[in-house]
């Protein structure tokens, strides 16, 4: 009877969790995180002489930024997990599904598409 009891708190557990882990859309663009925090990239691209938002968050990256997802109307930094996903789209407005880690602000993506 034990037995029984704590296999279906278990699956009861594992139930709960699956819940909790619904994936969610975020709108933004893809960033590097020096200049997500500063809610541009004028800054940088003014004093390294970068012509747009790609370039300078790749070179940013470059010297040790993350990709990030930077909503500007809420002015919200989102980490993002992949890094991989995000080079390729960097500059660009896109939507980013995924699930939300709230302690850590950390977007778990399963997919980034370009804005249209």
């Amino acid at each position: 009877m034990r037995k029984l009891i704590m296999t279906a708190a278990v699956c009861c557990m594992f139930l709960v969790t699956g819940f909790a882990a619904k994936a969610s859309t975020f709108k933004g663009e893809i960033m590097d995180s020096q200049c997500a925090k500063m809610g541009s990239h004028a800054v940088m691209m003014k004093k390294e002489g970068l012509p747009d938002a790609k370039s300078c968050s790749q070179a940013c990256v470059k010297m040790g930024g993350k990709y990030v997802l930077y909503n500007a109307a809420s002015k919200r930094i989102y980490q993002l997990d992949d890094q991989t996903k995000a080079a390729d789209l960097a500059g660009e407005k896109v939507t980013v599904t995924g699930t939300l880690d709230r302690s850590t602000r950390t977007i778990h993506v399963t997919d980034i598409q370009g804005a249209s």
